[in-house]
């Protein structure tokens, strides 16, 4: 019902339209014929086919149109508010371009193509800026957030500049995510500034908590629940990165462009993304190395109590564990496996994994001296 009623306002708009047309070019005081005995001027005509024209095509124009925008809109809510505003920016700048290039060099009185001419420039240009404006738009917010942070810190800190910090971007990586530490690290504030989730790192995590195989699924839901944790028990300030590198294949390598662009630092605990990043100017912050920076430190000569708990690569070797995970290996400690015995530190070897302690049983170390 709806429909035709639609249909009949459109005949009727159709109808006025084309008897105003022909009213337009006095043609229906001017012309007219006789078809079937009966003379008939062009304004009904013109009513006519201006009905037919309505009623026909009009609908289908109008749910076109109707179509278009609610396709554009679908487009503009995905879009990032901040690759909007970008993208408007640099529409308007491209307009006024247009005008500038167009006054400069007269082209609009070129005779005939004037006018397609500055269409074509002003929509030529009008794209450019739209479309290079969205794709920088990490690069213009990022150089605005540092210009104000240099501002607000400048006249903050006039009087002890030399001493400021200045808190940077942290983009977290799977592999941190998952590992789960970055969380308790965060609790402890020993991380300042913002929290960087990328949108790609969410959907490999997705992907992982998705995965057939139950360790990977397990892990990427422990992933989840920690950046759960981190955003709504935590004190710090987390944002999602909409921007994604689709020229980039590998999510390592969209991190490291991400922290370039954004001028931050890496979270990782992925010794080769570690060794990548660094090669390319981009500072990271590896959790493990966190892990063995703040062990208790162990001298030669110390004395302390482990548990022997199984046998050495070594003839004679027992291996122990400190409360942190750092691995003891006792010369003649496999006659104590089982036991807790005190040790004496001889040696320590700092390794890439770790550190490792080299000790003997305190007995034994007395009775050799």
């Amino acid at each position: 019902m709806l429909n035709r009623v639609w249909k009949i306002i459109f005949l009727v708009i159709g109808a006025v339209l084309g008897y105003q047309i022909v009213d337009f070019f006095n043609l229906g005081e001017e012309v007219s014929w006789e078809l079937s005995n009966l003379a008939i001027n062009m304004s009904f005509y013109g009513i006519i086919i201006g009905g037919i024209i309505g009623f026909i095509i009009f609908p289908i124009v109008v749910e076109n149109i109707v179509k278009f925008i609610l396709r554009l809109e679908g487009d503009l809510e995905v879009i990032p508010i901040k690759d909007m505003i970008a993208g408007i920016l640099g529409l308007v700048i491209a307009l006024i371009l247009g005008v500038l290039i167009v006054v400069a060099f007269s082209i609009s009185s070129i005779p005939r193509f004037g006018l397609l001419l500055q269409v074509v420039i002003n929509l030529t240009l009008a794209y450019l800026g739209w479309s290079l404006a969205i794709k920088k738009s990490g690069e213009l917010f990022n150089n605005i957030i540092k210009v104000n942070k240099k501002n607000k810190r400048f006249k903050s800190t006039e009087l002890n500049s030399e001493n400021n910090l200045q808190a940077t971007y942290k983009i977290l990586d799977t592999s941190a995510i998952i590992d789960g530490r970055i969380a308790d690290i965060c609790q402890t504030s020993f991380i300042e500034g913002v929290l960087i989730i990328p949108k790609f790192v969410l959907e490999e995590l997705q992907h992982i908590a998705d995965s057939p195989d139950l360790l990977k699924r397990n892990r990427g839901r422990r992933g989840l629940d920690i950046l759960k944790r981190i955003q709504k028990d935590l004190d710090i300030c987390v944002e999602i990165y909409d921007q994604d590198f689709p020229e980039i294949d590998e999510v390592d390598s969209k991190l490291v462009k991400l922290a370039l662009v954004l001028d931050g630092k890496v979270v990782t605990n992925d010794y080769n993304l570690n060794k990548v990043a660094e090669l390319q100017g981009v500072s990271v912050l590896n959790i493990n190395e966190l892990a063995n920076a703040v062990k208790p430190v162990v001298l030669p000569g110390e004395e302390m109590k482990v548990k022997i708990i199984k046998d050495g690569k070594e003839a004679g070797q027992g291996i122990g564990y400190l409360d942190d995970g750092t691995m003891i290996v006792v010369d003649h400690g496999r006659d104590y496996i089982g036991e807790q015995i005190e040790v004496l530190v001889t040696s320590i070897l700092q390794t890439s994994a770790g550190r490792m302690i080299f000790a003997k049983p305190k007995m034994l170390a007395k009775q050799a001296l």
